[in-house]
């Protein structure tokens, strides 16, 4: 795989900030009620402080208690003061965790459902992308994006921005309550502010790229694991095990010191922005010390004041930190947003035409292809195919075979020429038709974690089980599925492993059976398999390829004596075959 390099040309932090919102339109009412629950806090931070000034100031000292406790008594009650404070203090404490529990509760609602719409709507755009897209990046890059960045991202409104808004009410409440205390002191505990902006600005894009650097080498680690798990029997039939593990621990370790280095750059922002507080914090005392002396302060009042100091700080520290947190959360949004904007290579075109059942008349007209403009693969290919004709496609490895396949299911379009079925271009047909008009059975099994009667049914969902048993009689499957414990609700394990080669691809014919499509395209479909395995799916492939236009492919010709169309493919041009039998079709 190759190296992570450095993202292109990024959006800005407004420009990613305006789509989040826009993503996060259709849950408005849950935002709303968060941003409630969150505005909360700031009388619940003005409170908090007052227990203690009432303690110290009417309980200790002699100052009278406030106009709000004097309906419970009159003059100076250091009992009514003590109890009333004790009384305050249990109050605000159960306000406070009563308004936690339901921020914590609301937040975590609202960032799981938007996570699962974003994961399965980037899930569906992931699988509508084309081959190519996944060849250049790995499958491991969409995975990563889908499970990480997708959280990540849908975390950023609800975590950081409503927090970070709420903390300005809380901050201009805590600043309007000193300011009536003592304005010096107010003015004094934001002087700080510009210093931590201009700080903040420059940590910010420096940590986001730094961001970027850390998701594309997790990517890496995780694209070892998928590859060697995948290929799991390869690596233990040559005992690469260790140099897996170290290939693993190399792509780690790279990540692992980036991080680290991340957490250090974060950890100095973070040390700055403490020592400025602890700077503005110290100001703050000397002057508030000076006015106790001088009697422009009471000791109650000198207390409150530093406690809403801390309070005022720490919404200062959550804007200043979140700031720069959220670097990492815009990063994820920007690598989800790359993948929701891919444009997949093969689409719809305007006004494309649906399409019932085909006939199954096929036409390549002077097709070529490449999958780099300075690499073609296929040159100026041209045949015919009348309705229900049986052609075969021989060519040794890497001439152009799977490339053609590939074309005629529309999972590439050709660089020039082309493809018509029953006349008319493939490009002008609606692809979900089109691709329904074919049934496909490959050398190598590709079977689903699930049960035989779900995977043979997966050609068509919603058939019923008589339908899936009929199509598997006629794919000589339902003998041995029949002999199994639990019959079609067997488990088939992770990619079929836990059957044999010859039961995956009989399951494949059943499959392709329901699937019922005017057109068949067979890719070497018995030399995986034993010889009776083979005789078994041969006789089934028979009674497949009746009345359907079949493509047939094969390495060898001598395979293929029994189609009507015999095409021979070298180095991504036909070659001339001789005709094999009488009343063969020309050869195109």
């Amino acid at each position: 795989m190759p190296r992570p390099t450095r993202p292109e040309t990024r959006p800005t932090d407004v420009m990613l900030w305006r789509r989040l919102l826009a993503d996060s339109w259709p849950y408005r009412a849950q935002l709303v009620a968060l941003f409630g629950i969150g505005l909360l806090q700031t009388p619940v931070a003005i409170l908090t402080p007052l227990p203690l000034k009432l303690a110290v100031d009417s309980a200790l000292g002699q100052v009278p208690l406030p106009a709000w406790l004097r309906p419970l008594g009159t003059g100076h009650s250091p009992q009514l003061a003590l109890a009333a404070a004790a009384a305050l203090l249990v109050a605000v404490a159960l306000l406070r965790q009563l308004q936690a529990l339901a921020d914590r509760w609301t937040r975590s609602t609202l960032i799981e459902r938007q996570t699962l719409d974003l994961r399965a709507r980037l899930f569906l755009h992931a699988q509508q992308l084309s081959l190519a897209h996944h060849d250049r990046r790995g499958t491991s890059d969409a995975i990563g994006r889908i499970e990480k960045d997708v959280r990540e991202s849908q975390s950023i409104v609800v975590e950081s921005l409503f927090p970070s808004i709420a903390a300005c009410f809380t901050l201009g409440g805590m600043l309007l309550v000193t300011a009536r205390i003592d304005w010096q002191l107010a003015l004094a505990s934001v002087a700080i502010g510009p210093a931590l902006f201009l700080l903040n600005r420059y940590y910010r894009m420096r940590l986001r790229t730094r961001w970027h650097q850390v998701r594309a080498l997790e990517t890496s680690a995780l694209a070892v694991v998928q590859e060697v798990l995948v290929s799991l029997r390869v690596v233990k039939s040559f005992g690469q095990e260790e140099r897996e593990h170290q290939r693993f621990r190399q792509r780690s370790g790279e990540g692992m010191r980036a991080r680290l280095q991340l957490t250090l750059a974060e950890g100095g922002y973070g040390l700055q922005v403490g020592m400025l507080t602890a700077l503005g914090g110290a100001v703050v005392l000397l002057i508030g010390v000076r006015h106790t002396q001088s009697g422009q302060l009471t000791l109650g009042e000198l207390l409150m004041v530093m406690a809403y100091l801390n309070q005022i700080y720490e919404p200062l520290r959550t804007l200043s930190k979140r700031a720069v947190g959220m670097q990492s959360k815009l990063a994820s949004a920007e690598r989800v947003f790359a993948l929701l904007d891919a444009e997949p290579d093969v689409a719809d075109r305007p006004g494309a035409r649906a399409i019932g059942r085909a006939r199954g008349v096929l036409e390549f007209q002077n097709v070529s292809f490449g999958y780099e403009a300075d690499r073609q693969v296929l040159h100026e290919v041209s045949f015919t195919a009348p309705a229900a004709a049986r052609v075969g496609l021989a060519g040794s490895t890497g001439a152009g075979k799977s490339t053609l396949i590939g074309l005629l299911l529309r999972l590439h379009d050709p660089s020039s020429g082309r493809i018509l079925l029953d006349g008319v271009d493939l490009r002008d047909y609606r692809l979900a038709d089109l691709r329904r008009q074919y049934a496909i059975v490959l050398q190598e099994s590709v079977l689903f974690s699930a049960t035989i009667g779900e995977n043979i049914a997966y050609a068509r969902p919603d058939a019923a089980h008589d339908d899936i048993v009929h199509a598997a009689v006629a794919a000589n499957a339902h003998e041995f599925i029949s002999q199994l414990p639990r019959g079609y609700d067997t488990p088939v394990g992770e990619r079929g492993m836990l059957l044999s080669g010859g039961e995956r691809q009989r399951i494949t014919l059943a499959r392709a059976f329901l699937r019922d499509a005017p057109i068949l395209v067979l890719d070497e479909p018995t030399s995986a398999v034993d010889v009776r395995s083979e005789a078994l799916i041969m006789e089934a492939l028979e009674r497949l390829m009746r009345g359907r236009t079949t493509l047939t492919v094969a390495h060898r010709l001598s395979t293929l004596e029994r189609c009507d169309l015999r095409l021979e493919l070298e180095h991504g041009r036909l070659v001339p075959v001789p005709a094999v039998r009488a009343g063969g079709l020309p050869t195109g």
